[in-house]
């Protein structure tokens, strides 16, 4: 009896210890992603979003590329179609979050982006519990963005640009995980992502001639903001089940939001405090409502 129960003792100590490290893995990767973001950041002054997301897209290639090794020459067209939208929709989420963060900050720019897919997790539920955590994250938006004659519009619209880009990227890879096996597609999207922003990114290097710290800044928004959070949520999805690590991916927001406070001096009052509390809120009850549409992996693997 002694040793039947030591044993289930242990196994109990190691699925413990599995979820914690799976926990711990899904924390490194949201706050290193926000980190990449800041990283990103400092170097807009000299080569602006453009330049950073270009060498953001050329870093994550570089680094995706040699761990995944795609079979590219064996994707047929029917593979190949998703395969490009998707790398559309990657620069273009991207470019429009950094334009975003660059005009009304870390925290409101990554907030506004989670709304799509808070989106996409209602739609799939479709059921009247959905309705309301959509009112729920509506009353979080019109929060953080308070219309009124000071607010930015622009930036506000680039959110949601991004907003919208990142569900169509979760709509894409579903596709793409139908018909490529593991994240290959994914990877291939991020090297033709990466072939588009090229040219703009040499140009905007050539004609700026940006400086070693800036350099270090753009590298360190790919390092950070992609290659680190591909392989800790790899690592986590192992670990925990997909519905825990799509919750603990809501905390986004919150961190982009601390990451913009501490490290960029950005003031949220209580009201955009509030907004945010209530899109987390809404995309955490979202992400435990039966979904027709696709697993909570697919929801945020965003690489």
């Amino acid at each position: 009896m002694t040793q039947a129960s030591g044993t289930g003792t242990g196994k109990h100590s190691g699925k413990s210890g599995r979820r914690t490290s799976g926990i711990a893995a899904a924390a490194v990767g949201a706050l290193s992603n926000q980190l990449g973001a800041a990283s990103g950041s400092l170097a807009f002054p000299v080569i602006g979003p453009a330049g950073v997301v270009a060498v953001r897209q050329l870093v994550a290639a570089m680094i995706l590329l040699p761990l995944v090794r795609p079979r590219i020459r064996s994707l047929t067209r029917t593979q190949w179609w998703p395969v490009l939208l998707l790398a559309v929709v990657f620069g273009t989420m991207n470019l429009t979050l950094y334009l975003a963060i660059d005009r009304i900050g870390l925290g409101l720019a990554v907030t506004l982006e989670f709304c799509g897919p808070l989106a996409v997790a209602l739609l799939g539920s479709r059921t009247r519990n959905s309705a309301v955590c959509a009112l729920i994250a509506g009353a979080g938006v019109i929060a953080i963005t308070r219309p009124q004659p000071s607010t930015d519009y622009l930036g506000i619209g680039f959110g949601l640009i991004a907003a919208c880009s990142w569900a169509a990227y979760i709509l894409l890879n579903r596709t793409i995980g139908a018909r490529i096996p593991g994240v290959q597609g994914t990877a291939t999207a991020t090297a033709v992502s990466a072939i588009l922003f090229l040219p703009i990114g040499a140009w905007i290097l050539i004609t700026t001639r940006p400086d070693a710290f800036t350099l270090l800044c753009a590298v360190g928004a790919g390092v950070l903001a992609s290659a680190v959070p591909f392989v800790a949520d790899l690592t986590a999805l192992r670990k925990i089940p997909a519905s825990l690590f799509g919750t603990l991916m809501s905390l986004n927001p919150v961190l982009a939001a601390l990451v913009g406070a501490l490290l960029f001096k950005e003031g949220l009052g209580g009201i955009e405090w509030a907004g945010i509390a209530l899109i987390v809120t809404a995309n955490t009850i979202g992400l435990l409502l039966p979904s027709r549409t696709m697993s909570v992996t697919n929801r945020f693997n965003k690489s």
